[in-house]
């Protein structure tokens, strides 16, 4: 997350990148406590626009849910160039069954700010939707973050 933040650093104040700082770690907290569900949630949003609105190259993050929809687990998969980054679904299966997860989010970034998904992102999505449909674990969303933007392919039906 260094990193993400030294981004900002032309544009705002050290007490900016702060609050900013404090902000992605009430939410993180936030989303892990008892009872919260992770899915459809304005928070879950939040953190993924605060947490990857500003990268400069593409990062595939998962977030891994228990049955009740609850945050288990994140972690960035994998990270690539400024408009592509590979993703292999045998690594996504291994790690949601290493997790134990019940369900499964997909987050990724567009350096471009454009969210609206290509032709490639809809197909690796379908692609990780089968892998892990043989092992029981659901996808209920895939979010593509672009700055300030988010786009659903739950929403704009593409699961």
């Amino acid at each position: 997350m260094e990193k993400q933040l030294n981004l900002f650093t032309p544009e705002l104040p050290l007490t900016s990148q702060r609050t900013i700082k404090r902000a992605l770690n009430l939410l993180d907290h936030h989303l892990r406590e008892p009872g919260v569900a992770f899915t459809s949630t304005q928070a879950a949003r939040d953190w993924l626009r605060l947490k990857m609105g500003t990268l400069e190259r593409e990062e595939f993050i998962v977030l891994y849910l228990n049955n009740q929809n609850q945050l288990l687990a994140h972690e960035t998969l994998f990270t690539g160039t400024l408009s592509h980054t590979e993703v292999h679904p045998r690594e996504v299966v291994k790690r949601a069954l290493y997790f134990n997860a019940a369900a499964v989010i997909f987050a990724h970034n567009h350096p471009s700010g454009e969210v609206n998904p290509s032709q490639a992102d809809k197909t690796i999505t379908q692609r990780l939707v089968k892998a892990l449909m043989l092992v029981e674990i659901r996808v209920p969303d895939h979010l593509i973050v672009g700055g300030r933007q988010i786009f659903s392919f739950a929403e704009h039906g593409l699961l």
